[in-house]
C-alpha cells in the first residue's frame, strides 16, 4: 500500500470514529432532551439530513477547491459542529443539538468521498482494491468510536459532554493526516465538454442499480442501528452492552472490507451485491428471533457485512457509469440519495422502535431489502439483454 493511500485510510478511520461515536451517544442524547419520545433519533437524522443537504455543495467544492483543501474545510467543519454540540448538550437544548449535527453533516458528505479519492491514488487496475482498503480504516473507528462513546460519557458532570470534546481532537488528528496527502488535480470541466446532465446519469440501469444498492444497503443499516441502543435499553440491557453489539456490528461493516475488493475482482460485482441482500435478511431473521443480547450482537454483525457488500458493490458498480468530466457531479449525486435514503430511515427508527417496537422495525426493514433484490435481478436481465452500456 502506498503512503498516500495508507494515510486516507488513517482519516477513514477517524471519520468513522466521529459517525460510530454519534449513533452511540446522540439517539440517547435525544431521548434525554426531546420533548417527545419519538423525536429521540432527531440528532441521528439531522447528521444524514445535512450529509444529503451538503452533498451536492461537497462535490462542488471539491472540484473548484481540490481533494485536499475541501477535505481539509470539512474536517474544520467536524471541529465547529462538535464544539456546538458539546454547547447545546451542556445547555440541555434539543434543538442546538440537532443544528449541530446537521451541520456536521458536511464533514460526514465530505469524509464520504474519501472512497472516491482513493481510486485516484492507484494505478486504474487496482480500484476494487483501493475502496476496500479505504472502507477498511472503519476498523479503527469500530474500536475507538464505541470506547470512546463509553469511557467519555462520564468524563464531566453533563453526560456524553466529554465524547464531543473528544471528537474535536479526532478531527484534528484528520486535518494533520489529510494535510500530508497530495491528492491529483480533478479534471476540469472544458468549454462544450461538461459531459451529461444529471437526468441523463441518473437514467442508466448501472447508475440506478447502484445507487439503489448503495442507498438501500445503507438505509437498512441506519434504521436498524440507529435504533438499537434505544431497542437493548428497553429490553433491559446496559449501555456497555450497547457499545459492545456496536462495535461488533461495525467490525462487521469494515473488517470484511480486506478482502472485498480481491473478492470482487474474482467473481464479479454482482455475485458480492447479492449476497449483501442474502445478509441482510439473515439479519431480519436472526433479530426477530429474540432480543437477547446473543440475537442482537448476532443480528447487528450480520447487518453490517450485508452493509459492507451492498455498499463496497455498489460504489464498485457507480465507477462504471460515468466519464472523467462527470466525476464530481454523478459522485454528489449518488452521494445525496444515499444521505436522503438514510435521513428518512434515521427520522423513522426514533417513531419505529418507540411505538412499534424492534420486531415491527425488523419487519418494515423486509420491503427496502427486496427492493434492492428487485433491482439487482432487473440489471441482470438487462445485461443478458444486452441493453446496458458502461460509462
Amino acid at each position: 500500500m502506498n503512503r498516500k493511500l495508507l494515510l486516507l485510510v488513517l482519516a477513514q478511520g477517524l471519520l468513522l470514529t466521529n459517525n460510530i461515536c454519534f449513533i452511540a451517544i446522540n439517539g440517547l442524547v435525544g431521548l434525554a432532551l426531546a420533548p417527545q419520545a419519538w423525536m429521540a433519533t432527531l440528532p441521528i437524522c439531522g447528521y444524514v439530513a445535512g450529509g444529503a443537504l451538503f452533498a451536492r455543495l461537497v462535490g462542488r467544492h471539491q472540484l473548484a477547491w481540490g481533494r485536499r483543501r475541501a477535505f481539509q474545510v470539512g474536517l474544520l467543519v467536524a471541529m465547529v459542529s462538535c464544539a456546538l454540540a458539546g454547547w447545546a448538550v451542556w445547555a440541555h437544548n434539543f434543538w442546538g443539538v440537532v443544528a449541530a449535527t446537521v451541520v456536521a453533516g458536511y464533514y460526514n458528505a465530505n469524509g464520504a468521498l474519501y472512497r472516491f479519492a482513493a481510486v485516484e491514488l492507484v494505478a486504474p487496475e487496482r480500484r476494487e482494491t483501493a475502496i476496500s482498503w479505504v472502507l477498511a480504516g472503519g476498523c479503527l473507528g469500530a474500536a475507538v468510536g464505541p470506547w470512546l462513546a463509553r469511557e467519555s460519557k462520564q468524563l464531566f458532570i453533563t453526560p456524553f459532554l466529554g465524547a464531543y470534546v473528544l471528537l474535536i481532537g479526532v478531527a484534528v488528528l484528520g486535518l494533520v493526516l489529510i494535510s500530508r496527502i497530495d491528492f491529483p488535480a480533478l479534471p476540469q470541466p472544458v468549454a462544450g465538454q461538461t459531459g451529461r446532465s444529471s437526468g441523463e446519469l441518473m437514467r442508466q440501469p448501472v447508475f440506478l442499480v447502484a445507487v439503489l444498492a448503495s442507498a438501500l444497503g445503507y438505509g437498512v443499516m441506519n434504521l436498524l442501528m440507529a435504533a438499537t441502543p434505544i431497542a437493548m435499553g428497553q429490553c433491559g440491557l446496559p449501555f456497555s452492552d450497547s457499545t459492545w453489539v456496536l462495535q461488533w456490528h461495525v467490525l462487521g461493516m469494515f473488517v470484511p472490507s480486506f478482502f472485498t475488493g480481491a473478492v470482487i475482482k474474482r467473481v464479479g460485482v454482482m455475485p458480492v451485491l447479492w449476497v449483501g441482500v442474502l445478509l441482510n435478511l439473515g439479519c431480519v431473521a436472526v433479530a426477530l428471533s429474540g432480543q437477547g443480547l446473543e440475537q442482537f450482537t448476532v443480528a447487528l454483525l450480520l447487518l453490517g457485512v450485508g452493509w459492507n457488500f451492498l455498499y463496497v458493490g455498489g460504489t464498485t458498480l457507480f465507477t462504471q457509469a460515468y466519464r472523467p468530466e462527470e466525476k464530481t457531479r454523478a459522485q454528489g449525486l449518488m452521494d445525496t440519495w444515499v444521505y436522503l435514503t438514510m435521513t428518512l430511515t434515521s427520522f423513522s427508527s426514533g417513531a419505529l422502535v418507540t411505538t412499534g417496537g424492534w420486531v415491527w422495525m425488523n419487519e418494515a426493514s423486509l420491503l427496502p431489502i427486496l427492493l434492492a433484490g428487485l433491482a439487482l435481478a432487473w440489471l441482470g436481465l438487462k445485461r443478458r439483454a444486452g441493453a446496458v452500456t458502461v460509462g
